[in-house]
């Protein structure tokens, strides 16, 4: 699949852009466990004029992630293109906007999922974006935004006429939010288009190998872009390229994965500061299935997630690795 001229192999597997998770350092874990391309949390458009820091953060790109794509969100054609001057000047590889995020203080003001209910605005940002930068330029969006208005199909046709490279598509409307099952019916009949010309990423509930597999086979999507089910678990990436690859799924060892969150907690306190850094990590820390499912866990778990300190904490992952992971094997 390629994006532009940027080539990402055959069935690409993707890191989804996630607000509060796909920070510097979990893209790059991501892109070393086998994420063929990350993406930034996404980035509003009226901070990113504003030279908000917290916001110029997000586009830092490290060489050891690339190929990455910077996200932007807006509702004013004018925001927007200077928004994405700006972003291309960080040098991403791609630059994708978003017209998905259905949470209300986005979708409500009229970003993000907002804009399926104004797609003149949505085709009009589009086009002037894609005028005012070099890149590649890309959008990701639901499939409408209710159970009424599933507009995707024709949709996809415009935006692609606006100039896009490529789209992904949540196949989920934005009044589902991330509940209930996705549905990849539409997703397979917008790849499935013969005026489709452009890559047809497919995104939502890719949880295992064995799921990503059948959806490539089943939808005949371009790309497969992951999200949820990375949190706490960069490793799914490295287990899916393998299984796409061999038909099966590596074995990684308790120390391995344990490794790998010690590591993400060591770069959110040295990027952030020591408290804040660890409140950043716990979403990651709670979300890992790799402390899922263990008996009498209850008290040491929420010891882990109330510890404030690194010293408190690597204490509790220190006893998780040393005596409740052995005697899981016992």
């Amino acid at each position: 699949m390629k994006i532009g001229n940027i080539d990402l192999g055959e069935r690409p597997v993707m890191l989804a852009p996630m607000e509060d998770v796909t920070d510097v350092s979990f893209r790059q874990i991501c892109r070393e466990q086998g994420a063929d391309m990350v993406y930034t949390e996404f980035v509003s458009a009226d901070a990113v004029i504003r030279n908000i820091d917290s916001t110029l953060r997000k586009m830092v790109i490290n060489p050891g992630e690339r190929p990455a794509a910077i996200q932007i969100y807006g509702r004013e054609v004018g925001p927007m293109v200077e928004a994405a001057k700006i972003a291309e000047a960080a040098k991403p590889e791609v630059l994708d906007i978003n017209f998905g995020c259905p949470v209300k203080k986005v979708a409500h003001k009229g970003a993000g999922a907002g804009m399926l209910r104004n797609v003149p605005l949505m085709l009009e940002i589009t086009r002037e974006v894609v005028k005012a930068v070099k890149l590649p330029v890309t959008v990701k969006t639901r499939l409408g935004w209710d159970c009424n208005n599933k507009i995707i199909v024709d949709l996809a046709e415009q935006l692609q006429d606006c100039g896009i490279q490529a789209l992904t598509i949540h196949g989920r409307t934005r009044s589902q939010m991330y509940n209930g099952e996705a549905d990849w019916t539409l997703i397979g009949e917008v790849k499935n288009n013969p005026r489709m010309t452009i890559p047809i990423i497919g995104n939502g509930d890719i949880t295992t190998p064995e799921k990503l597999a059948e959806y490539y086979d089943r939808y005949g999507v371009d790309g497969i872009m992951v999200g949820r089910a990375s949190i706490g678990a960069p490793w799914i990436f490295r287990e899916m390229k393998q299984y796409l690859l061999t038909g099966k799924i590596p074995e990684i060892s308790r120390h391995e994965k344990m490794t790998l969150l010690r590591r993400q907690i060591d770069e959110s306190i040295d990027r952030i500061d020591e408290y804040r850094g660890i409140l950043h990590i716990r979403r990651h820390l709670a979300a890992t299935p790799l402390l899922k499912g263990i008996k009498n866990f209850r008290d040491t778990r929420i010891a882990m997630l109330r510890a404030n300190t690194k010293e408190e904490l690597t204490a509790i992952l220190d006893h998780i690795e040393n005596d409740i992971f052995p005697a899981l094997n016992a």
